[in-house]
């Protein structure tokens, strides 16, 4: 049986903004509604390999090894600087001008995958955080957390999709206007740098 604890935690947890938030936001105010929701599966698919690698142990690994998880961190905090560069020069999937040449919805979720799967930080995450709903010394112990894992994934999505759908109502009174549009601009470049400072500078 899922607990009303797991569910308001896990709540909570996605409510809470973060990369796959501010990804979500974006893409839906560049690209709009459609586009947000194909951002909210890529960032939802990004938290498998986490929650598979919290499963099979790989996480307790990355926790413990210094110079794995210094070699993850790394990585996601420089395609959060990127994210951030790319907004500022207006390109890639998190352009917000009108063009013909923008990237394919593929690709969106492709960099919300990326920016999930490169932050460690989700492995050692769900290595805390799923062991303590599901019953210990059970033969269906796995079997439990792999039904919390997909309620999370479910609700990560829906919150996301949510999220986006809201950014896309305010696409048009973005576009309409250049100052709203550069200051958005600039929040959301100052968002990714801010991130990728925070991922950089964190502990195990």
């Amino acid at each position: 049986m899922i607990s009303p604890e797991f569910l308001i935690t896990a709540l909570i947890v996605v409510l809470a903004p973060g990369t796959g938030v501010v990804y979500t936001l974006a893409v839906g105010i560049g690209r709009g509604r459609l586009a947000s929701a194909f951002a909210a599966f890529g960032c939802t698919l990004g938290i498998l390999p986490h929650i598979a690698a919290a499963l099979l142990g790989v996480a307790a690994l990355l926790h413990t090894s210094a110079v794995l998880f210094q070699i993850f961190k790394f990585a996601g905090a420089a395609y959060l600087v990127y994210l951030a560069i790319q907004v500022l020069r207006d390109r890639g999937t998190l352009s917000i001008s009108p063009r013909r040449d923008q990237k394919s919805l593929f690709q969106i979720v492709r960099t919300g995958f990326l920016i999930n799967i490169l932050n460690p930080k989700l492995s050692v995450f769900f290595l805390a955080f799923l062991p303590q709903f599901a019953p210990a010394g059970r033969a269906d112990t796995l079997f439990h957390m792999l039904v919390l894992s997909a309620i999370f994934m479910l609700m990560t999505f829906a919150v996301f999709v949510v999220y986006g759908q809201f950014a896309g109502l305010a696409r048009d009174y973005v576009l309409a206007c250049e100052s709203v549009m550069a200051w958005f601009r600039r929040l959301t470049a100052l968002a990714f740098g801010a991130m990728g400072l925070r991922l950089a500078l964190s502990e195990a």
